[in-house]
């Protein structure tokens, strides 16, 4: 049986759902190849690069900022899913001018999404009062909500927030998959350790797919398996976040549009002030997967 080590590199459905079917359901296993599921999100690129990730946005930053030569081998969906919460009396992120926000430091993937929505909807994040804080499953930001100390914050998939938003009488002021798309989740390997056609790396593709197939054909098993990550919520609400935000954006073949990703490189380079040295085709090479 062949091996691999596959880092997840944020928490929540955004990350691990796709992972976590292929595993409960034994794709895995299927195909021939053991995955020890490891959690990167503390570890740094060199320890990450040694294995695949599941992390395309911070894939993506790396290679830009420090030409670690990631190559994006499977996406699951060009929708990040992360969410701005608010407090109430905003209603828009206009709104969040001079307001305090919690958000994902700046050189994190979630953080430099943020900001080009935030730029897009006319806001400066080094002007205005932004708080940053680092990722994690937002507990203490609906502490924070509830206490008044924030107005608003950036929250990712350990949650439903229209259901939060709904419990407490907030406002889900908007989704970043909504305003900012990239090929985003899904399986990279860096090639000086991992060859993209190695047996095991072409095994999980083929699981992945599998489990891809399965949020699209198979709605009860999908739920059933949300449910390992929102605990907190309802049968209906994990199945209404399952028909909004999961079922029409997830990929059916793990393929990556070129033209969304080369958009996605162009914005995320000139967030984070650095030349676009990579093209969609270099990166996301998902045509190139055996079948």
């Amino acid at each position: 049986m062949h091996t691999i080590d596959l880092a997840y590199v944020g928490r929540g459905l955004h990350e691990e759902l796709v992972a976590h079917i292929a595993d409960q359901q034994d794709y895995y296993a299927d195909e021939g190849v053991h995955v020890a599921l490891r959690d990167g999100c503390s570890w740094d690129e060199e320890r990450l690069r040694r294995g695949a990730t599941i992390g395309l946005g911070r894939a993506l930053l790396s290679r830009l900022t420090d030409s670690t030569p990631w190559v994006a081998l499977q996406v699951n969906t060009t929708r990040p899913l992360f969410w701005f919460l608010a407090r109430p009396g905003l209603t828009s992120l206009a709104d969040l001018a001079g307001r305090r926000l919690a958000v994902h430091a700046p050189h994190t993937a979630p953080g430099c999404f943020t900001r080009i929505v935030l730029r897009r909807a006319g806001l400066d994040p080094d002007r205005d009062h932004t708080v940053v804080r680092p990722p994690g499953d937002y507990g203490m930001d609906l502490r924070r909500l509830h206490d008044g100390s924030i107005d608003a914050a950036l929250v990712g998939s350990t949650m439903a927030p229209e259901a939060i938003a709904a419990e407490h009488g907030w406002q889900v002021l908007g989704w970043v998959g909504d305003h900012f798309r990239i090929p985003t989740v899904g399986l990279a390997v860096d090639p000086t350790y991992t060859d993209p056609d190695d047996p095991a790396v072409q095994a999980v593709l083929r699981a992945h797919r599998r489990a891809l197939r399965v949020i699209h054909d198979e709605p009860d098993t999908t739920v059933r398996h949300m449910r390992t990550f929102l605990g907190r919520h309802t049968q209906d609400e994990v199945r209404a976040h399952y028909e909004t935000f999961i079922a029409p954006y997830f990929t059916t073949d793990g393929q990556a549009d070129p033209t969304v990703g080369a958009d996605a490189i162009t914005a995320v380079a000139t967030e984070l002030g650095v030349p676009a040295t990579v093209t969609a085709a270099d990166f996301y090479r998902t045509a190139a997967t055996t079948p």
